[in-house]
């Protein structure tokens, strides 16, 4: 998906957006894994977070934290993971730079020690 006519997130229909900023958006994931799980992306198509702009990071990183006050106020999360697949080789499936915010709530997950870590099982459990 190199083309920006078929990047889903150049395309976004207005109605899935929350929040618009000057260089950046946020919106609900259309496939979340928790209740509230948000997408921030940039407005200009870059796949990677260190092809962004200074402004660009900015704006992003404050956005970031405005949707954690929205999640907090709407939802009551206990805690959240933010993350990035940066790379096919990171699991990127989207080539448009998005965030993950995702809200955790206590006994969503049998044991949630270890987060991302989980992302390669035999290396989750460091602490056993």
């Amino acid at each position: 998906m190199n083309n920006l006519t078929d990047c889903p997130f150049c395309n976004l229909p207005q109605e899935r957006i929350l929040h618009d900023g000057s260089w950046t958006l946020a919106f609900r994931d259309a496939f979340p894994v928790s209740p509230g799980h948000t997408l921030i992306v940039p407005k200009r198509h870059v796949q990677s977070f260190f092809e962004l702009e200074n402004h660009e990071v900015n704006e992003l990183m404050s956005f970031l934290k405005k949707e954690k006050d929205f999640l907090v106020a709407e939802r009551h999360p206990d805690g959240f993971n933010i993350g990035i697949n940066d790379g096919t080789a990171a699991g990127q499936t989207v080539h448009h730079l998005h965030v993950h915010l995702i809200p955790r709530y206590l006994g969503d997950s049998e044991d949630p020690r270890g987060g991302i870590r989980w992302i390669f099982p035999d290396k989750a459990k460091y602490w056993s």
